[in-house]
């Protein structure tokens, strides 16, 4: 919906006042630590980096507030105007806070209210809200149902007295998004009803309270996520856990020749591993792009990333030379085919070094340099990482622990300002993956150049602490981007192309 002023404001209401009594807890559940922050942080920060959010307020379980202000603080969660205190019931809770929106101005706006206990919303099903708004009153988000939901005696609940249409049910989640005028109706008319008031009428979330209210109003569904879970009991933190450390996060949206130019001429990029595949077609659009290029590897510059000492040199140089480092990358990598009892104690060593040593050597190397730019370290994980594969053991938990070691960083960092994210690519056309494979079916490959765009969008972005995947099919097309970057820089040589040495 626009006006004659321009589209509605979003306003988030982070809907924050539970207690945790059914998980036991003496803090509310939205303060325990999931992947190394508090659960509430977690969907903060969605709602945060959401371009179609322009404020958030937090609804906060009462004598919380100092927790939440330190949270808000270190997330850099800068959309947040107000954290107000929650009532004793949700429906209080709701109240307060369509107060506390009308609080800031009186004009119409959108509000999405959310469960601060569902971290794993994810920018598409906001948009897909937002943009529904456009044209109804009231959105929520639902999802099918996968099991079948029966009818039982009101008295026990144990005989089932009915089983309805399975294909007619879904349920439902948040974020529920309403125009603010809406809301605020529903809850009058609620209000003034000694049924709903004495808690005879059924009211337990934001969109049975318009259904009932305002039944002239239709509600728009728009397709949630099953990993959009409400953590409630225990068993959901560490199904969460697991979530996070297993999740990965779709691409950034593909920027164009404008935006690499402005956001990388003048920088300064680090390429660790960048003679060949990924690494050399980094350097190669980057320099096109205006950026001071340095790459280091073990066949050009006699640069060994399991050496801190190489390490420390190269970083050193490019800073000499530059006065900054803006941006470093890590594609070194080594993959070994064979059994582990098998495998030799050389190359046993090597793995290890090259594909986890390094990565924390580059990365202890790199911070004092990434501080001074607030820039990121980007590093290189394999879809083997979410499960150990026969023949390549040492490779795929040097993956899983490289992935853990970005998400722990991302939060170590947070305070300095410096970014950490991995890339996730399917398999790739490299010259490691030649070596390890051979020849394999055209068209079944990703190109080293894909992947190198994909990694320059996340370079450019404020993602932090992502598994960031690319796929073949994925629909961010780059074709018609392809024949302007191939035009501004060169293809990569044959001679990048050919298996030879360590990349």
């Amino acid at each position: 919906m626009s006006t004659s002023q321009g589209p509605l404001r979003n306003v988030a209401v982070i809907l924050a006042g539970g207690t945790g009594q059914r998980m036991g807890l003496a803090i509310p559940k939205q303060l325990v630590k999931v992947a190394g922050k508090p659960i509430m942080e977690h969907t903060l920060q969605v709602f945060q980096s959401s371009p179609q959010i322009d404020e958030i307020i937090i609804a906060m379980a009462p004598g919380f507030a100092a927790e939440v202000a330190a949270i808000v603080a270190r997330s850099g969660c800068t959309k947040v105007s107000r954290v107000i205190e929650g009532g004793a019931t949700r429906t209080e809770t709701t109240i307060r806070a369509i107060n506390a929106v009308a609080a800031t101005g009186g004009a119409e706006v959108n509000v999405l209210f959310h469960d601060a206990v569902r971290p794993f919303v994810d920018h598409h099903i906001i948009e897909d809200c937002v943009r529904a708004l456009e044209r109804y009153e009231a959105v929520d988000v639902v999802i099918p149902s996968v099991d079948t939901i029966i009818n039982v005696d009101d008295y026990r609940g144990t005989v089932i007295k009915g089983v309805p249409r399975r294909d007619l049910l879904r349920r439902g989640q948040t974020p529920q998004c309403f125009r603010l005028s809406t809301i605020r109706d529903a809850y009058r008319l609620a209000m003034a009803d000694p049924d709903f008031t004495a808690g005879k009428v059924s009211a337990t979330d934001n969109c049975s309270v318009v259904l009932r209210y305002l039944p002239d109003v239709p509600i728009f569904v728009v397709p949630g996520s099953e990993q959009n879970m409400k953590i409630t009991n225990p068993v959901d933190v560490f199904l969460a856990d697991k979530l996070f450390q297993l999740s990965s996060h779709h691409p950034p949206p593909p920027g164009t020749l404008e935006d690499y130019t402005a956001q990388l001429t003048g920088r300064t990029i680090v390429i660790f591993g960048g003679s060949f595949g990924i690494g050399a077609k980094i350097a190669e659009l980057t320099r096109s792009f205006g950026a001071r290029v340095f790459t280091f590897s073990r066949s050009t510059t006699g640069t060994h990333v399991e050496n801190p000492v190489d390490v420390e040199t190269a970083l050193a140089k490019a800073y000499v030379e530059t006065g900054r480092i803006d941006y470093v990358v890590n594609t070194a990598g080594v993959l070994h085919i064979g059994r582990l009892d098998d495998t030799d104690a050389a190359v046993i060593e090597e793995s290890l070094r090259i594909n986890y040593f390094a990565p924390v050597i580059i990365a202890r190397a790199a911070l004092p340099y990434l501080r001074q730019t607030g820039g990121q370290l980007l590093l290189y994980t394999s879809s083997s990482y979410t499960r150990g594969r026969a023949g390549y053991s040492l490779y795929s938990s040097a993956k899983a622990a490289t992935v853990n070691l970005t998400q722990a960083l991302a939060d170590e960092w947070t305070e300095d300002g410096v970014r950490v994210n991995c890339i996730n690519p399917e398999r790739t056309a490299t010259p490691m993956r030649s070596r390890a494979f051979g020849e394999e079916p055209a068209g079944t490959l990703l190109s080293s150049c894909d992947v190198a765009l994909t990694s320059i969008d996340v370079l450019i972005s404020d993602l932090t602490g992502h598994t960031v995947d690319i796929r073949r099919q994925d629909p961010l097309s780059r074709d018609a981007l392809t024949p302007q970057v191939s035009a501004l820089a060169p293809q990569v040589s044959r001679d990048a192309l050919t298996p030879q040495g360590v990349s």
